[in-house]
């Protein structure tokens, strides 16, 4: 008994950021004062879904008609929406043609200067997102605007807020990753009071090493309780192993469906990077992961073509973070996207309602015009963003 209760006050002691797992696993009648009051909501705008062709990617495999691997974007969705084939991501000191940059230019509606340390892409916004602008006007809850995260890149966890004094944390978006789900996992086994001493002191210090990750906060905010409930049944399908889950992009997918039937996000923002993998020198690496995204936004479509809250009333907005080098010097031409001319150049594609059905835009328009065009979709005004509104999309 003396161990037991030991071991007890070692983990209430601990600073996990629990309240809504504690709440499930200590608890469980307490779970219902986490449970967000139903609210009216005053939005009526179309749900966007951001999809982020990422790892970087160039026309001539994505939207060049004859030599596409990506099929069902191409031929598919191009015809039922409007294609923008000549986007860039501008020549100018502040713009970097990589993941981060490019993730947060198309969140934001600015380029900014972002100071990169090697293999670390560190960044903190210092204008407001699309989420932020859209939980300050509407008062959405923070798990109904979402961004769903690869295993790769683990500060992308936390380019879900500015520090812009009048938005913030306060205004951030959730996130939906293996990252967050190890996380939760491990505050449920260290929660659990079945550890023994040194099994216990390993899940602590596994679980501090993920939480220091963190770059953007002091300490670990806690999960919305729908979140705990959302990792709890992926735990009861998938388990803890990583054997039996998908992997790569495909689990971005899962992910995202998961989402859009259980959370039902009005922003939902998809940070696909296969095609990256294309570093390690393979061509294939690179046009099968452009394949897996273009199979990932088919099923994607196919399951708001199902589900009652988007069904004819969502926005996909598919974009790359940045394009890659056109080097036939390489063996691999494209394998690096080191701020070359075809490492700018990108592309947009707007499809679902409300949107112009098969039309090409051909005038150069910038990465930085796409956060103003959502917030003109979903009804707010992105006051700080630098781009313009592309009105060619609009009916």
């Amino acid at each position: 008994m003396a161990m037991e209760h030991h071991k007890f006050n070692r983990r209430r002691t601990l600073k996990l950021g629990t309240a809504g797992i504690t709440s499930l696993l200590v608890n469980p009648s307490l779970s219902s004062q986490y449970l967000v009051k139903k609210r009216e909501f005053s939005y009526q705008q179309p749900r966007v879904i951001i999809i982020r062709f990422g790892g970087g990617v160039r026309r001539q495999e994505t939207i060049n008609i004859q030599g596409t691997s990506a099929p069902f974007m191409r031929h598919i969705l191009a015809k039922e929406g409007t294609l923008f084939s000549n986007m860039e991501l501008e020549q100018s000191k502040n713009v970097t043609t990589s993941h981060g940059q490019g993730t947060l230019y198309i969140l934001t509606g600015k380029y900014q200067k972002y100071e990169e340390k090697f293999l670390s892409d560190r960044f903190e916004p210092t204008v407001p997102t699309l989420f932020e602008y859209l939980r300050k006007q509407y008062h959405i809850p923070e798990e109904e605007t979402l961004i769903i995260n690869g295993e790769d890149r683990t500060s992308e966890e936390f380019y879900s807020f500015s520090n812009h004094h009048s938005f913030g944390v306060n205004y951030r978006s959730q996130v939906l990753s293996l990252y967050r789900f190890k996380i939760h996992l491990l505050k449920k086994q260290i929660l659990s009071n079945q550890l023994s001493d040194k099994v216990l002191e390993k899940k602590q210090k596994e679980l501090e090493k993920l939480q220091q990750k963190n770059y953007r906060l002091n300490q670990e905010l806690s999960e919305p309780f729908k979140l705990t409930q959302f990792w709890e049944e992926w735990h009861k399908i998938y388990g803890e192993t990583g054997l039996v889950n998908p992997r790569g992009d495909r689990l971005l997918t899962e992910l995202a469906v998961w989402a859009i039937q259980r959370l039902k996000p009005k922003l939902l923002m998809i940070n696909y990077n296969d095609p990256d993998y294309v570093h390690w020198g393979y061509k294939s690496h690179y046009t099968l992961g452009i394949s897996i995204i273009d199979q990932g936004i088919k099923r994607l479509v196919n399951t708001i073509k199902l589900a009652q809250e988007y069904r004819d009333n969502t926005v996909f907005c598919i974009v790359p973070d940045c394009g890659r080098d056109s080097n036939p010097f390489l063996a691999v031409p494209y394998q690096h996207h080191f701020n070359s001319k075809s490492a700018h150049e990108i592309f947009a594609l707007f499809w679902g309602k409300g949107i112009k059905k098969n039309q090409i835009i051909e005038r150069r328009v910038s990465q930085i015009d796409i956060a103003p065009t959502i917030a003109k979709i979903m009804g707010f005004h992105a006051d700080y963003a630098e781009g313009k509104i592309l009105e060619e999309v609009f009916m």
